[in-house]
Parts: structure tokens; C-alpha cells; sequence
């Protein structure tokens, strides 16, 4: 089964819309807002340089980041909404219901984004640093059999008798 091809600018705009519906009522912090438009701009260069695998990286690093940072501001700044009026309970319930859509989206926008991430030509392998030993010598031509190609076999022109080639 073939993945679908997402546009980039579709997923930045969806995102986008949602985080400016998720602000609408004032019970998230600015770094909420901040975190996330700061993952769009990098969005937005991704969008502008289409054969940068490191745009595209830093989008899908920061989309993960925001994951884990949009978790923590609700968890911790979700109010109780006893004390609203009619209007700003629904505006707020609009708000955090937006918001919560974000975050669920994000792992689909994720995986769409490491697919462009992958057809741009990155590769992402975990490397920690040490190098590794391989016993897998194929790969080595040895010294003393050295393959010589047929032009330098005989490079003074003699035959194997020690006369003179005739041509």
C-alpha cells in the first residue's frame, strides 16, 4: 500500500488554523503560541527551500518537541470552567477543543512530514558515536595481489624470454 502524498503548505496551514483557534480563549501561556508559530516558521522554510533535508528535519524535531510541550501546558493550565459565563465557556471549550485537535494531529502531520523527510534524501541513523569494528575484510584489495590491467602487465614492451616484443 502506496502513502499519500501530503502537502507540506496543507499541513502548515491546518496547523496554523488550529493554533490560532487554541488561543482565542486566554487560559494558555504565550510560550504556547510561541513554541507552536516557531514550529511553523521553520515550516515555512522547509516550504521555501524544497531540497533542504535540514528544514525538514528541524520541522519534524520541533513538531515532536511541541507534541511534549502542548501536553504539559494543558495538563497544567486547563482551568476549571466553573466560574464562566455562557459566552466565554463556549468560547472556551471552543478554544481547548482546538487545541486538543492540534495535539492529536500533529503525530499524522509527523509521520507525513518524515516521508518528505525520507523522499528529500535524509536518512536518520541513530549513531552514538562509536565507531564500529567489522571483521568483513571483501571490501579490502590486498597488497601483494594487486590486479594490474592489461596495458602494465608488461610495460618495457618484452616478451616473457626476455627478448623484445616484435609489433
Amino acid at each position: 500500500m502506496e502513502i499519500p502524498a501530503v502537502n507540506l503548505k496543507a499541513i502548515v496551514f491546518v496547523h496554523w488554523l488550529l493554533t490560532i483557534w487554541g488561543c482565542m480563549a486566554s487560559w494558555l501561556p504565550s510560550s504556547y503560541a510561541w513554541g507552536n508559530f516557531t514550529v511553523l516558521a521553520l515550516a515555512v522554510w522547509a516550504i521555501v527551500q524544497r531540497d533542504s533535508v535540514d528544514a525538514v528535519l528541524m520541522f519534524l524535531v520541533g513538531m515532536v518537541m511541541t507534541m511534549l510541550m502542548d501536553i504539559i501546558h494543558f495538563g497544567i493550565f486547563y482551568p476549571l470552567a466553573d466560574n464562566l459565563t455562557d459566552r466565554t465557556r463556549d468560547t472556551f471549550r471552543f478554544s481547548v477543543g482546538m487545541a486538543i485537535l492540534s495535539l492529536l494531529l500533529k503525530p499524522v502531520s509527523c509521520f507525513f512530514v518524515y516521508q518528505m523527510y525520507r523522499e528529500r534524501g535524509g536518512d536518520y541513523n541513530v549513531n552514538f558515536g562509536f565507531p564500529g569494528v567489522s571483521r568483513n575484510r571483501d571490501a579490502y584489495q590486498s597488497i601483494d595481489q594487486q590486479d594490474q590491467p592489461v596495458g602494465l602487465a608488461n610495460p618495457f614492451g618484452q616478451a616473457e624470454d626476455g627478448k623484445p616484443m616484435s609489433y
